[in-house]
């Protein structure tokens, strides 16, 4: 229910929600063996690719990783303002 909250904007986190979430990435960051400067690296080159191709909305960028029992996953919510229809070409 909290990811829905989330999603769709509803309620405030209380400072509590905020310091288990923080705990938690420090936590994968820990099991995984990646600094928070690689992470903030990671996220300056995927934004700089993504920005070729469309617009973004960089203040709301959120990038994680979640780990399971057999694997790490990268998991990113980027909002995505407009496509650069030009800057490519559809296919």
């Amino acid at each position: 229910m909290d990811f829905l909250k989330k999603f769709f904007g509803g309620g405030k986190e209380t400072s509590g929600q905020v310091a288990k979430d923080r705990l938690r990435i420090v936590l994968i960051h820990d099991r995984t063996d990646i600094s928070p400067q690689l992470l903030d690296s990671l996220r300056d080159e995927i934004v700089e690719v993504l920005t070729k191709y469309m617009d973004i909305d960089t203040n709301k960028i959120e990038i994680d990783l979640d780990r399971d029992e057999k694997a790490v996953a990268l998991v990113a919510n980027i909002p995505v303002l407009r496509i650069k229809r030009g800057s490519i070409e559809m296919q």
